[in-house]
């Protein structure tokens, strides 16, 4: 099991920073306006494609090396660490996307944000998020709120596909 999940949590991590990166990049070196949107459609359908592996993982698992079956916690374990491996290869990379290529990225997101609002919002909300937006960018240099933002972008992604894959392939001893 812990081969699989090592291998299988490796293979998703590579899969998600690499789309996230180029996406990302090509988002952040691109002039047009509001691309924002575009490009978080694409790290989710990222994060999709490089979690269907835990699928994979854990059918392979439960057919080739445990007998034909498993029960929802063990898959849902092994689905939990891929996702962690997986969650955590993309924290990394976001890290050094953002430290080394992007440093003023918080800035440029909170002012696309601004400028989407500004069409719909009223002085009152833009006020109240510009009053968000300016914490969020101070929080976002705090290194551990960096991380957990992060984590939090893409590591419910997994817990949610590792709940469906557990429910899918569970399967019992047959009694016969």
């Amino acid at each position: 099991m812990q081969k699989n999940v090592f291998v299988f949590g490796l293979i998703a991590g590579l899969l998600v920073s690499i789309i996230m990166a180029i996406s990302m990049l090509t988002m952040y070196n691109s002039s047009a306006e509001g691309h924002g949107t575009g490009s978080m459609v694409v790290g989710y359908l990222g994060m999709l494609i490089a979690f269907s592996f835990i699928f994979v993982a854990v059918k392979n698992f439960r057919d080739k090396q445990n007998g034909g079956v498993i029960s929802f916690g063990k898959a849902f374990k092994m689905g939990l660490l891929i996702a962690l491996i997986g969650s955590t290869l993309y924290v990394i990379t976001w890290a050094l996307l953002y430290h080394l290529y992007m440093p003023d990225f918080m800035d440029r997101y909170c002012a696309q944000v601004m400028i989407d609002a500004k069409a719909t919002a009223s002085p009152a909300e833009l006020e109240k998020l510009t009053e968000q937006m300016n914490t969020q960018k101070e929080m976002y240099k705090n290194p551990l709120f960096f991380v957990l933002f992060t984590y939090f972008e893409i590591f419910p992604v997994g817990l949610i596909v590792a709940a469906i894959t557990a429910l899918i392939l569970k399967r019992k001893k047959n009694a016969g």
